[in-house]
C-alpha cells in the first residue's frame, strides 16, 4: 500500500455495523485503543471488511487539536 497520508494505525477490526448507507467499522489498534470509523457500506463491500480481518486505520487532517488537563 502506498498512500501519502503518515498516519496509519494497523490493527484488527472487531466490529463492522451497518446502517441504511454508512457502516461503523471498528478497529483495535493495541493497548485497549480502539478507533471508530464512518465509511459508505458499499465501501465496507468493496474492501471485503469483516470481524478478525486486518485493516488500517488512516488519519488524514489539515487541523489536529492537541489539550492537556
Amino acid at each position: 500500500m502506498k498512500i501519502s497520508a503518515r498516519n496509519r494505525l494497523k490493527g484488527k477490526i472487531v466490529e463492522v455495523t451497518k446502517g441504511a448507507t454508512t457502516a461503523h467499522v471498528r478497529i483495535d489498534i493495541g493497548n485497549g485503543i480502539v478507533i471508530t470509523s464512518s465509511i459508505t457500506n458499499e465501501a465496507v463491500d468493496e474492501l471485503g471488511l469483516a470481524v478478525g480481518g486486518d485493516a488500517y486505520a488512516v488519519v488524514k487532517a489539515s487541523d489536529v487539536m492537541v489539550a492537556v488537563d
